[in-house]
This record gives structure tokens, sequence and C-alpha cells, in this order.
């Protein structure tokens, strides 16, 4: 079985565990997963099996849109609120202040990631050492958020929804703007509505995929992630070359493209560059 996946993760499960459960499904080894979920998030986690696997890579920097609940006056030492509460405050805001504060956070902005976090420093992931009482210092890092919006504003918190790039950590924007409005504030839930070219109305829940007699059918072809550059048909010298790992000249402008052989079948993710097509990645079965 080769292919991707797209699964809406339940809460209180982590993106391994969606994996550890689908290998078993799917009975393969060769199965991953394309931006982590924390367990109390839900939404699309796209899951890439066998040769679909290739694809991965090129889902670390997809950007990702999600909705989440935003609330004021408390803060936590997770930035969420399953966390323990640090401190409460009185929340005065007015929707018009807190409209004013999102326009800080779009665009290219600084995160510290927070200590409950998988992130590595020196070997060790965060959570671990939040976990033992520790915190270590960490160094901000550049984020973008292409779009950050209030789709409902209650007095006392918020539904966002925020396009952002690969690193961000929704919690800490949720405790940023809480922060910046000068009452504190945690994130409540969230849930991923697109990763990459993939949205929640296509995500299948994966309670379904488990009870599926057929889960293979819920399995997109590898190309759909790419749906986004041309697609070109190779003729059968191309294609040979394309299988032996050689460039080889075309007439196509330059970019990438998608590249399928004379049978249909997806080929590579191909460079078009001064007349000359090169691989950048191969995604078809090798011979023998």
């Amino acid at each position: 079985m080769n292919g991707i996946v797209i699964v809406d993760k339940p809460q209180e499960w982590t993106s391994q565990d969606v994996t550890a459960r689908l290998r078993r499904v799917f009975q393969t080894r060769r199965i991953g997963h394309g931006g982590t979920l924390d367990p109390m998030a839900t939404g699309v986690l796209p899951v890439f099996v066998g040769r679909g696997t290739r694809g991965v890579e090129f889902f670390e920097h997809a950007e990702k849109t999600y909705e989440a609940t935003l609330l004021l006056g408390r803060i936590t030492d997770t930035e969420d609120v399953f966390g323990n509460t640090l401190e409460e405050r009185p929340v005065d805001v007015t929707q018009e202040a807190f409209l004013e504060i999102l326009a800080q956070f779009r665009g290219k902005i600084q995160q510290i990631p927070p200590m409950y976090s998988a992130l590595k420093i020196n070997g060790q992931k965060l959570c671990d050492l939040a976990r033992k009482g520790r915190e270590v210092e960490r160094q901000p890092r550049e984020i973008e958020i292409f779009e950050l919006t209030c789709l409902e504003f209650t007095g006392t918190g918020a539904r966002l929804r925020v396009r952002c790039s690969k690193g961000t950590y929704i919690r800490t924007l949720c405790k940023d703007i809480g922060q910046a409005l000068g009452c504190g504030g945690c994130m409540q839930e969230l849930r991923r509505v697109q990763a990459g070219q993939y949205t929640i109305d296509e995500a299948v829940p994966l309670q379904v995929l488990l009870d599926a007699p057929d889960p293979e059918s819920y399995l997109r072809p590898v190309d759909t992630m790419f749906r986004d550059h041309s697609p070109v048909t190779l003729t059968a010298n191309q294609e040979k070359r394309c299988r032996h790992g050689n460039s080889f000249s075309m007439s196509l402008s330059d970019g990438t493209y998608r590249c399928y052989g004379q049978s249909g079948e997806f080929l590579m993710l191909g460079k078009m560059e001064s007349g000359v097509m090169s691989t950048i990645k191969s995604f078809f079965e090798p011979e023998g």
C-alpha cells in the first residue's frame, strides 16, 4: 500500500499514537506523519504510507491553518488550559482593543518556544525537562503569521483563525496575545483545518479508518500533495532516463513539475532549468 491518508486526529491521541496504530491497519512499517499535533489538538494530520513516506520531507515547510480558542485572564505553565494555573487576572478588554492588538502578531515575528514542547536542547526534549520542574533558556525563533483573524470575540476570550509557517506554536501565540493585552491568556482549544494542500473536509475520522473493512480505499495518490505544480507526461525515452536517475532535455519553462510515465504512473517531482529536467524526488517503485 502506497499513498497518503488525511486523518482527522482525535483529542488525547499523539501524532505518534496515530501512526503506530495505522502501521497495523495498513500492515507496513513504512509510515510517517506530516506535522506533529499536540495531544489536546484535533484535525488534519497527513499520514504517509509505503512509498508515500518519500513525501514527508516536503511537508516540513508546509503552511498550516488552525482555528484556536483563546481564554483571557488565565496564565498556565503549559500555555493551555490543561496546565497548572500560575496566575489569574481580571479581564477588561474591548473588541476594538483586541482587534488592534492582533495586528502586532501578523507577518514575521519572534516567538520563544514553550517549555512543554518536543523541541530538543542539548539532546533533551524541553517537555521532559519541564516535567522535572526545570526551565532552560530558549532562544526566540522567527516565524511568520500569514493570516490572523478573529472569528468571534466574547469579552473573556476569542476564536481565532491562524495561517502560519512551520515551527509556530499556537499556544505561545495565545499566551503572547494575552500578555500584550495585559491580562494574560492561554489556549483553550485547537483544531488544524488545513495542512499544505489538504483541508479538514478531506480528512477521515481516525475511528472510521480503524473500523474500515478496506482502509486502502482512503489512501490518496502521493502526487496530490503536489497539485499546485503543473503535470507533464514524459516520452518513452525520457521515462527511461528518469527511471535511471538521469536528467533529460525538454521544451518547458523553468519551474517544478509533476512528471508522469506513459502509463500515467507518477514518477517524480522534477525541476526544469535551462531546458533540462532533473529529479527532485522520485516516487516510482524500483524495478526488481
